[in-house]
């Protein structure tokens, strides 16, 4: 076990404004002497895939996701399709277990696909952050109708707890929100690859701030994803503020500790692109957690499958500057249509064509499609029904549950 000091921080800066709760840091300089540390526990491509492996069984067991739960039909509903310039949106929503849904905007091509693959489109996922609009914001929309008009087929979704699924779940208040959250990204790549026309070998996610922690989680634990581009999130001394980043046991286990950017580096050899600035946690990421996770992509002869797009000048956001590289980064790797989109005034993707949609239009739930009676209400019946698919009875709540509400692992 790598034996080095972990230390919880008050919560002094670098606050995110809607995440709640005490936040997960350590002194930056202590960040860079544990990936050294990291280092050092492999010399080759076996090695690291021997601690890779035993990193993914551990987060695996810390997010409580050991066993998986039986996959079982996620009954997709999609409704109110609206037609765009050269892209399409629906309203959906399926179920990750039974009586728990996962609620989001499907975005797909009305235009012809760009050639490659077994099958015409590819397929992005877009989870989002800890935003108070979440995926009805203006910057999930522009990026997802552009990457439909680029040529994928792409699935924005809510945040466990936030927004349309919060009657379920206590997104802040919850232990097991990184649980279902994780659980729900899976669930929401298999309904993306159900999909007819959609590429299985050619699979994306990104998103940014807690949508990048979903990311770099979703592209270490399932290999399933091709492509990923965390944004403003990976960062070796800063874990998130919130139950779904750090309120399960994930970086320390009994036979190891990690952090977020070993984890990202966990997508080896897979392309990654990590998006940076200089105005949150990831403003190191050029001198400390690049060169850290391009030395994992080096011992499989990969190094320049992974990038860095940074901003120095900048704040945490995914803005119209941040997207640039990805849309340029993705159309590279997933075989994207860049000419199927005009130019701006500085060259750039021109996102002028994107139609912007008010909450109303973009909910799944409404008088014509209301919520399932079978929904799931409260931890209890959501900690008993995802136990029972994993074959094991649900731990009783402890008594110092409340007292002991929003503590951390660090």
């Amino acid at each position: 076990m790598v034996k080095t000091r972990w230390t919880r921080l008050a919560p002094v800066a670098l606050v995110l404004a809607n995440s709640g709760g005490a936040q997960v840091k350590i002194p930056e300089a202590e960040a860079v002497e544990n990936l050294k540390a990291f280092a050092a526990t492999y010399s080759d491509q076996a090695s690291w895939e021997k601690r890779a492996s035993m990193l993914r069984k551990g987060i695996l067991a810390g997010a409580a996701l050991d066993p998986l739960p039986t996959r079982t039909p996620s009954n997709p509903v999609i409704h109110s399709v609206r037609k765009c310039d050269g892209y399409s949106v629906a309203n959906v929503y399926l179920e990750s277990i039974p009586g728990l849904f996962v609620t989001g905007n499907l975005y797909r091509p009305t235009g012809p696909a760009p050639a490659g693959g077994s099958k015409p489109f590819a397929a992005i996922l877009c989870p989002h952050g800890h935003w108070e609009d979440g995926r009805f914001r203006r910057d999930m929309q522009a990026r997802c109708a552009t990457f439909a008009r680029m040529g994928a087929v792409v699935f924005a979704y809510d945040m466990a707890g936030w927004q349309e699924s919060a009657f379920q779940i206590d997104h802040r208040g919850d232990k097991h929100t990184l649980t279902y959250q994780t659980w729900n990204s899976m669930r929401a790549l298999d309904f993306l690859l159900e999909l007819d026309g959609v590429d299985p070998k050619r699979v994306a996610v990104t998103g940014a701030s807690g949508g990048g922690t979903q990311t770099f989680l979703l592209a270490a634990l399932d290999a399933r994803v091709s492509v990923s581009v965390p944004a403003v999130m990976v960062s070796a001394h800063f874990y998130g503020g919130c139950n779904c980043e750090s309120g399960r046991r994930i970086h320390r286990r009994d036979e190891f500790q990690t952090n977020n950017a070993e984890i990202a580096a966990l997508a080896a050899p897979r392309p990654q692109l990590l998006v940076s600035c200089g105005g949150d946690w990831t403003k190191n990421t050029p001198e400390v957690e690049f060169p850290y996770i391009r030395s994992v992509y080096a011992l499989y002869g990969k190094a320049g499958h992974v990038e860095n797009a940074h901003f120095p000048a900048e704040d945490h956001d995914y803005g119209p500057t941040k997207r640039q590289p990805v849309y340029a980064f993705l159309a590279r790797h997933l075989g994207l249509d860049l000419a199927a989109l005009g130019k701006d005034s500085a060259g750039g993707v021109d996102e002028s064509f994107v139609r912007f949609f008010r909450h109303p239009d973009l909910k799944c739930f409404d008088d014509e499609h209301p919520v399932p009676p079978h929904a799931l209400r409260g931890k209890g019946a959501l900690r008993k029904a995802f136990a029972a698919l994993q074959g094991r009875p649900a731990k009783a709540a402890p008594a110092r549950q409340d007292k002991d509400r929003g503590k951390r692992e660090d």
